[in-house]
């Protein structure tokens, strides 16, 4: 897979953490500094977007009967082909809008081909809730909308000032949606904008093993993406995905290091409609 670009127009990721029982005053201690833990984006890419992504952990540590929103706004600009639809497009003079014509070279190209050239825009809300000392809960909810976008005019020149090659951008009208397969015995030809909508919602428990670390803390948890109305096109792949993640966090005063690595069970293909399911690993 070949993607020229990828921009994260915007990303605002906010928490906020309440009593929702008043503890004992002895119960909270501030740190002296405080640590949140790495920016918890997930993959935007089509190819893994409908995926479970175990994201890393958060590193605060709240006593129990607090909760915590976090707010996640995402926007992705996605340029994705294999080699012989950049050497075709390549070839070609002037821009067009893909047609009827296109789509059939696109198909008759030796091997695997595919285009994938579109923008999405991600809301991300996740509630936290610490029931007990170390174990907390979460719940996030997504919502997507598919567009053509407004990105590729800005994307091209930017590619032009730096001398970045364009990867056959050129060829194709800006701003338009474009979705072509070609892989082995399936084919997908998305001449619309997909349709927006509720991405499956993800469920998880997480662990901690120090309660209020002030050097170190390992955090163990799992999570499962439950599917809802089935197989829904780049809505969702209609898959139970389960996932789980084991994350170190160190604290030095001013400074964090963080490392984590977690394992996925879910659906090779999010965009092709396949069958097969794959153990995916993560290292952070």
């Amino acid at each position: 897979m070949r993607a020229s670009f990828g921009l994260l127009a915007a990303l605002i990721a906010a928490s906020a953490w309440a009593q929702s029982a008043a503890p004992a005053e002895d119960e909270i201690k501030p740190a002296p500094y405080a640590h949140y833990g790495l920016l918890r984006a997930r993959d935007l890419t089509p190819f893994g977007f409908l995926r479970l992504d175990m994201r890393p952990a958060h590193a605060v540590s709240a006593p129990a009967g607090t909760w915590g929103v976090e707010v996640e706004l995402d926007y992705q600009n996605t340029w994705a082909m294999s080699d012989n639809v950049k050497d075709y497009l390549e070839s070609l003079n002037g821009r067009r809008k893909i047609g009827p014509a296109e789509i059939q070279a696109i198909r008759a190209l030796p091997g695997e081909s595919y285009l994938v050239d579109l923008e999405l825009g991600l809301l991300d809300v996740t509630y936290h809730y610490s029931f007990a000392d170390r174990w907390e809960t979460y719940a996030s909810v997504r919502g997507v909308d598919y567009t053509g976008g407004f990105l590729d005019g800005g994307i091209e020149a930017f590619h032009k000032a730096f001398g970045i090659p364009s990867s056959g951008r050129p060829a194709v009208e800006r701003n338009d949606t474009n979705i072509i397969f070609n892989l082995k015995s399936t084919q997908v030809t998305q001449p619309d904008i997909p349709d927006s909508g509720v991405l499956d919602p993800v469920v998880g428990l997480r662990y901690r093993f120090a309660r209020d670390p002030t050097t170190w803390n390992l955090v163990v948890e799992g999570a499962v993406k439950v599917p809802v109305g089935g197989v829904r096109p780049f809505l969702s792949t209609g898959h139970w995905d389960v996932g789980t993640q084991v994350t170190l966090q160190g604290f030095m005063e001013r400074h964090a290091a963080y490392a984590s690595l977690a394992a996925v069970y879910a659906k090779v293909s999010d965009v092709v409609p396949t069958a097969g399911t794959k153990v995916v690993p993560t290292a952070i």
